[in-house]
Order: C-alpha cells, then sequence, then structure tokens
C-alpha cells in the first residue's frame, strides 16, 4: 500500500481484496489487520510523496513530471496540475476525499506538502481517507470469499474492480457538487 500512495502506481485493488478473501480461509489471517496494515502503507506512501514535496519544492516535481520516469510512473505535469487544483479549491479535506477517487489518490500529497499542510492534519485525513478504501476493498474480499472459488479469484476482483472504479469516479463527483453547493449556499447575496 505504501507502493501505491507514492509515486509509483500500484492499486491497493491487486492487493487488499485477495488479502481479505484470504484472511476469511485462514485462522493466522485477520481481515481487521488486512484493512489496519493497509492503512498504514498506504498513510507511509502518503508521506513519502509529502515530504518530498515538501522539501523539493514546486520546480522539481514539476520537473520530475515532465521526464521519463515521471512518465514511466505515469505521472505528467497535468495530473500534477490537476492534484494541485483540486487541493487549493478544496484545501485540507481533499486529502480526504482525494484518498476516495481513482487517480487522484496516488497525487493528492504532492499539493499537501507543496501547500506545507500541518503534517498532523495530513496523516489524520489521509488514515481517515484511506481506511475508508480499505475497508470498502477488504469488504469486496470478505464478500468475494462467500461465491467466488480461489481459482477464479483475481478474475472476479479485475470484473468487480470496474464498479469500484466508476463508484469512486461517481463519489468523486457527489463531493464536488456538494462542495460547491456548500460554497454557493455560503455566498452573500447582493
Amino acid at each position: 500500500m505504501a507502493i501505491e500512495t507514492s509515486f509509483i502506481p500500484f492499486p491497493s485493488e491487486v492487493v487488499v481484496p485477495p488479502a481479505a478473501y484470504f484472511a476469511m480461509e485462514r485462522a493466522d489471517l485477520n481481515i481487521y489487520l488486512v484493512g489496519v496494515f493497509a492503512t498504514l502503507g498506504a498513510l507511509i506512501g502518503a508521506a513519502i510523496n509529502y515530504f518530498l514535496a515538501l522539501w523539493i519544492g514546486r520546480p522539481l516535481v514539476y520537473a520530475f513530471a515532465n521526464s521519463r520516469f515521471g512518465h514511466i510512473c505515469l505521472i505528467d505535469e497535468a495530473k500534477v496540475m490537476k492534484a494541485e487544483v483540486y487541493f487549493d479549491k478544496h484545501g485540507a479535506i481533499s486529502t480526504f476525499l482525494g484518498r476516495l477517487v481513482p487517480a487522484v489518490r496516488q497525487l493528492i500529497s504532492i499539493p499537501a506538502g507543496l501547500a506545507r499542510m500541518n503534517f498532523g492534519t495530513f496523516a489524520l485525513f489521509t488514515t481517515l481517507g484511506a481506511g475508508m478504501w480499505n475497508a470498502v476493498l477488504a469488504f469486496m474480499g470478505y464478500w468475494l470469499h462467500t461465491f467466488v472459488p480461489q481459482a477464479e479469484l483475481m478474475t472476479q476482483i479485475e470484473h468487480y474492480n470496474q464498479y469500484l472504479t466508476w463508484a469512486g469516479y461517481a463519489l468523486g463527483v457527489l463531493i464536488v457538487l456538494f462542495l460547491a453547493y456548500q460554497g454557493l449556499k455560503k455566498t452573500p447575496k447582493k
């Protein structure tokens, strides 16, 4: 999970559901610990991005995004700009919301570091958002355990992951609409 939330793209959907699935089959594994350690790993990876952005600054972050290695890691200037705009628009809560939105999840720590967000607040929102996401993925593994034979597990995870991705996008849109509504509601009428 630390890899997923750092700058190296590695989806948690590939790790958490199978781990939860196997936790239901084996007595030496615990589904709750799967969620806890997945969330801890997400926090570690997010902290790596946060501190890298904090220490190296905006010019080097954008230089990395435009480099060949950045492109290999599926990062480009447009994605970093999108994450930064998202952070600027929604503030500290975006570190929570960003953990629930595919493609934003991996990059939301960078603008938090660039903005020098308080690390305690960053860690709290990151832990809450990643915890929710990992709980959903762990439940998916538990649910798949009830009717999917082990030989078909990865095929079914890929199938249901498409639904989770679209649900994540829909959640992101709903959150943005809610925040826009709240912003318009607070605007004084002339």
